[in-house]
């Protein structure tokens, strides 16, 4: 089969179209033949070695096909079933991602436990599928599960662009919440206000913090944050008093000053949250499949050319999903 591998961690150039072994489907593992993966920023720190994965590696979270085998002890499913993968790997009370540590979905076969596969709706693309797992289940579970989001309140979204940020407003607008959205880029914030976002502020020229106290009077409820040293200050000072700031990650930097005073003063909750379980995976779904919640498709590149892929995500050009589109 082909996949995009690599040999070494490094910059695009470590990222290779090539053979690799066809996998087999072990006892309670299903094959699929995939149609569709995603990208996420997990495949460019896999990439750079943040985590250093076991090499060869191959790339990808995401993805959606069709069965091609079932090994010993599968019931459920069918071949020629048409699949969606849920990426979240229960472990406990730790959750992990397929693709981070071992091979994923950027191939045209995958083996991955039965747990993982659900049946696809016939009214969704295996694009779509592919788009929406490991971002709707993460931002899911942190407005949901942890916030515990109610409609009616204020969410303050960084980065609508990335794919959590729109998923984060795609879940806020089907649950009622009213969303202030922020981006580096103006033709993004108008697009975002196309799609009904409440407020748009640019987070480079714009006060976010002026833009969050005008719309709201008293702050938001809960910030999405998942960029760090970046933002942390403003995420803080957005916030209303016992309000809650959601962290799913800091791709601007982990240790930015704590501002502990805040969290007394304001008595903030601050609530950690990574990926999703089972049922934070088919409540994201269940969202998506009603309509309730758009998937946002970017871009869609061949398979072979998962380099420029990578380089438009690593580039922050996307909006929305960008996805491979893999030959059946």
């Amino acid at each position: 089969m082909k996949a995009i591998r690599n040999h070494e961690d490094g910059g695009l150039d470590v990222l290779l179209y090539e053979d690799a072994p066809d996998p087999e489907p072990g006892p309670g593992q299903v094959l699929i033949r995939m149609h569709a993966a995603s990208l996420n920023h997990l495949d460019v720190w896999v990439r750079k070695g943040l985590p250093s994965a076991p090499k060869p590696h191959i790339f990808g979270s995401d993805g959606a096909g069709v069965v091609e085998a079932l090994g010993d002890g599968v019931e459920g499913l069918s071949v020629g079933d048409r699949v969606v993968i849920n990426p979240g790997i229960e472990k406990g009370p730790l959750i992990g991602i397929f693709g981070e540590h071992g091979d994923g979905t950027h191939a045209e076969l995958v083996a991955i436990e039965a747990t993982q596969v659900f049946p696809l709706d016939d009214g969704l693309s295996f694009e779509v599928a592919a788009a929406f797992p490991l971002v709707y289940e993460t931002a899911y579970r942190m407005l949901v599960t942890r916030a515990q989001a109610r409609a009616g309140e204020w969410a303050l979204i960084w980065g609508i662009g990335g794919g959590v940020g729109t998923a984060a407003f795609e879940i806020c607008r089907a649950l009622g919440l009213q969303t202030i959205v922020t981006s580096g880029s103006d033709d993004k914030l108008e697009r975002a206000r196309e799609w009904g976002a409440d407020v748009v502020v640019n987070h480079d020229t714009g006060d976010v913090v002026a833009a969050v106290k005008e719309a709201t009077g008293a702050g938001v409820e809960i910030v999405i944050e998942s960029v760090g040293e970046a933002t942390w200050a403003r995420s803080l000072a957005a916030v209303r008093p016992a309000g809650r700031v959601v962290v799913c990650g800091a791709t601007s930097g982990p240790n930015p000053p704590a501002q502990l005073h805040r969290f007394w003063w304001k008595q903030l909750t601050v609530l950690g949250s990574t990926m999703g379980t089972r049922e934070d995976f088919l409540g994201a779904y269940e969202l998506v499949r009603s309509g309730r919640a758009r998937v946002h498709i970017d871009s869609v590149y061949p398979l072979a050319e998962a380099r420029a892929a990578q380089e438009r995500l690593e580039a922050g050009e996307q909006l929305g999903k960008i996805v491979l589109a893999i030959p059946g």
